[in-house]
């Protein structure tokens, strides 16, 4: 079987699907590897590089292969390049993209989505939205140090002792954790808030101190691990409660949002104008509407002396690394979709199941047709 993989043509992705290490991998188990030239380029790997790896590099062949393997979307276009019946691998936002769903399906194409692989042990190897939040939240952090006037570090100096910078974490998923351990070894006091009360653990494991506010409820924790939706009186409250404590920090990350839906919002206007000129807000969220009033994504916004930022795919902005533990996430699932060099999908797999959302012509992932309005198969 033959797996391609193409250049990524979506503006600033500098992420590759698969790296020289891991095809090297995929080639010793059986697996033709094509790259197209230069798909490796922007994460720092040469043509050469995959050659060594025993990749072909061919002009053309990135969408050509039996299974093509990207971190993107594709674009219609690109969709109308695969071939008819070919899988395709990737950060696909289904239930967002009804339009590429559906192009999807009538191209025949087994898709299989890395954003809905199942949260369960056995596919803890192919979670590719965690290995991403890894990156992400380490670099919110970075640019909440930069971006802020002051230092993090409480620092003691001939002039007279700065007190370090307070810095109020929500969310505390992996990007939210990440962020939080980020914080602390950049010298700041640390404060983490989720409405599940069992991360409280992991928030102070992490040297951070656990912010408690009361909603009126013990725990707001879902099946699979993560936050229900919270009512609109507990929203409400939330949002109240959270001002007050947002008053008093230097920098506010925020990492809350929820697949296919839009982020929730935490950080009202009033909680904006009330934070000390020359704070800042990094809000994860931005690409799902915000978890801040303020934030647009893609754009620093200013108010009230408060510097609000909303950063999109920051993964990409560190491709070496992102692109490592991505490839590593594909490794796994096709390894578990192909045997002695061919492909194996087994529909009564929960993880196959669970990620795919088009096969043999039809939209299969029941939550991806009610999102898009599709056809029931």
């Amino acid at each position: 079987m033959r797996v391609s993989v193409p250049r990524e043509t979506a503006a600033g992705e500098r992420r590759v699907a698969l790296v020289p290490d891991v095809v090297a991998r995929l080639t010793k188990g059986g697996l033709e590897v094509v790259v197209e030239p230069g798909a490796g380029a922007a994460a720092h790997h040469s043509d050469d590089e995959y050659r060594e790896a025993g990749a072909k590099v061919e002009e053309g062949a990135g969408l050509a292969g039996d299974l093509v393997a990207k971190v993107q979307p594709p674009s219609i276009d690109e969709v109308s390049k695969l071939r008819e019946g070919a899988v395709l691998v990737g950060f696909l936002q289904p239930f967002t993209s009804p339009d590429l769903v559906r192009a999807l399906a009538q191209r025949r194409v087994t898709a299989l989505a890395m954003e809905a692989i199942p949260r369960i042990t056995r596919a803890q190897t192919m979670d590719a939205l965690s290995s991403q939040a890894t990156v992400a939240g380490y670099q919110a952090a970075l640019i909440a140090a930069r971006e802020l006037p002051r230092f993090f570090p409480m620092l003691t100096t001939a002039a007279g002792t700065i007190r370090p910078a307070k810095v109020l974490v929500l969310g505390a998923g992996v990007a939210g954790l990440q962020a939080i351990a980020t914080a602390r070894r950049l010298g700041a006091i640390v404060f983490g808030y989720d409405v599940r009360a069992a991360v409280r653990e992991q928030i102070e494991s992490l040297g951070a101190r656990f912010l408690e506010i009361d909603l009126g409820i013990e725990d707001a924790e879902a099946q699979g691990g993560y936050a229900r939706p919270l009512t609109e009186e507990e929203e409400a409250r939330q949002r109240q409660l959270l001002a007050d404590a947002i008053a008093g920090v230097d920098c506010v990350i925020s990492t809350a949002a929820v697949p296919g839906r839009r982020a929730p919002l935490l950080i009202i206007e009033d909680a904006v104008e009330r934070m000390p000129a020359g704070s800042v807000i990094v809000d994860l969220a931005a690409e799902t509407g915000g978890n801040c009033e303020l934030t647009k994504a893609g754009e620093t916004v200013e108010a009230h002396g408060v510097k609000v930022i909303g950063p999109v795919n920051l993964p990409a902005s560190m491709p070496d690394h992102a692109s490592q533990l991505y490839a590593r996430n594909l490794q796994a699932l096709i390894e578990l979709i192909t045997e002695d060099g061919q492909l194996a999908l087994d529909f009564d797999d929960e993880i196959v199941a669970g990620c795919c959302i088009t096969h043999d012509g039809e939209v299969v992932n029941e939550r991806v047709r009610q999102a898009i309005g599709a056809p029931a198969s």
